[in-house]
């Protein structure tokens, strides 16, 4: 071989050698940057089996994470008109004032009609951190819907204004639940026709929620899902309740936008549950043999004997009443959530003989249970829907009630007035001044209730 050919022989096996031994190494490159991408996982919400929810594939809702709460937390329920309709927001205070007191956690509503997340990011400086919150909760996303199928630019608009409020209450160390919508049960008066069919409103409050869980996710704040139950309640709910087209069952309400107390029971065990809390309100433990008798922190034992037991609560069981199948009641709504299970735990317990019945009297009621019931635990506060605690708990909703429907007229009128320029500090005080013997009455109306149980065997021929 000729020296030039040898040369040039060589000079292939290089560069050959050299192509070889660089592809693989672009090859690990790349590899190494796809292994630096987290892929996945990409889970759904589990869907019922019927045809309505064929459309719907709503991610994968994320754990709830423990006791949001902390002693003396301040927390602001921040909303659009759902929200001052303060309903659910009067269950979630009158829940953490009666049945969580302990916790001694107080609360404003900041609900706002016709507002979408531009607008509370506007105002919430002044009507909200005013008063330095710990803890706020929002749902919002029914008006940023806009009332017609969803598009990618008003989803990128929703995350970006959700996204500033949350950063907001973090740069002021505020603990934050960010809630989903909820459904559209109708295409509301007053949206312009042509707008979508009520699936695609759906689909696009579907799309919000999923945007809000992104937003919760990327802040590492909690989440609250009201639209996926809320959704499958409105689907199953009216042939669960013997529905008619004389007697419907509304769980979004009935201009299919604002939830009567069904929908809204719905929102506040959302809430509720997002925040950690355990509906462990009190556990009541009976050992007629032993003629023993124990309960669990905010009761005391008075007395107990011959099956009679005394006690005094300073924690009570969240009392919803009405007829179950009545879509306008608070007892109807805890049928479409697992509340009671989940929220409102009042459980009596009983060491009795197995292959027994027994007869437990709680106010004036009297049902009777198996003693395989009581050993496991019954509870009272759901079998029981007139108790002992109705009227106590009356009290403390209505005081609740009352300065719920002050705050809203503080912020909207009062906030919002055109001295708010030249002296807003004056406003605070003069308004506050009001507020606040509204305040000290929901304390006031949280007193302990003595009640009793009584336990006798029941006898074959009841």
């Amino acid at each position: 071989m000729s020296p030039s050919r040898l040369c040039l022989s060589i000079v292939l096996l290089v560069a050959t050698a050299t192509t070889l031994h660089a592809q693989p190494a672009a090859q690990v490159v790349q590899t190494q940057a796809a292994q630096k991408r987290t892929l996945g996982p990409y889970l759904y919400e589990t869907k019922p089996d019927h045809e309505a929810f064929s459309t719907f594939n709503p991610r994968k809702a994320p754990p709830l994470g423990e006791l949001l709460l902390e002693e003396g937390d301040r927390l602001a329920i921040c909303g659009d008109s759902i929200t001052e309709q303060k309903m659910y927001s009067r269950m979630i205070e009158t829940y953490l004032t009666a049945c969580v007191p302990q916790l001694k956690v107080t609360v404003r509503q900041y609900g706002w009609s016709g507002e979408k997340t531009d607008g509370f990011l506007r105002r919430m400086d002044l009507d909200c951190l005013t008063f330095n919150p710990t803890v706020a909760t929002l749902a919002y996303g029914m008006n940023d819907s806009r009332y017609r199928p969803f598009d990618q630019t008003n989803g990128r608009w929703y995350e970006d204004h959700y996204s500033a409020i949350v950063e907001n209450f973090q740069q002021h160390n505020v603990k934050v639940v960010v809630g989903s919508p909820g459904c559209a049960g109708k295409i509301a008066s007053w949206v312009k026709a042509g707008s979508g069919t009520l699936e695609q409103h759906n689909l696009h409050l579907c799309a919000l929620r999923d945007i809000a869980i992104g937003v919760a996710e990327q802040h590492g704040v909690r989440f609250a899902d009201i639209f996926w139950p809320m959704l499958q309640a409105q689907v199953f709910a009216p042939g669960q309740h013997a529905a008619t087209e004389e007697n419907p069952y509304y769980v979004a309400g009935k201009d299919g936008v604002h939830p009567g107390w069904s929908g809204q029971v719905i929102m506040a065990w959302a809430m509720l549950r997002s925040m950690g809390l355990d509906g462990q309100i009190g556990t009541f433990t009976i050992d007629p043999q032993a003629n023993t008798a124990t309960a669990s922190d905010g009761h005391v034992v008075d007395s107990f004997a011959d099956g009679k037991l005394t006690i005094t609560s300073s924690r009570y069981p969240f009392c919803g009443q009405g007829d179950p199948n009545d879509c306008n009641t608070v007892r109807s709504g805890m049928t479409l959530v697992p509340f009671a299970e989940e929220l409102n735990r009042f459980i009596l317990k009983a060491n009795v003989p197995a292959n027994t019945n027994w007869n437990v009297k709680w106010g004036t009621e009297t049902k009777q249970y198996s003693a395989e019931d009581l050993n496991k635990g019954i509870n009272l506060a759901w079998d029981f829907q007139d108790n002992p605690f109705c009227d106590a708990f009356k009290k403390v909703d209505a005081a609740v009630a009352t300065k719920q429907a002050y705050e809203t007229q503080q912020v909207k009128k009062e906030f919002h007035s055109k001295e708010r320029n030249s002296d807003f500090a004056a406003i605070v005080a003069r308004t506050e001044a009001v507020r606040q013997p509204l305040a000290d009455a929901v304390a006031t109306a949280m007193q302990p209730v003595t009640h009793v149980i009584e336990l006798t065997p029941a006898t074959e021929t009841e």
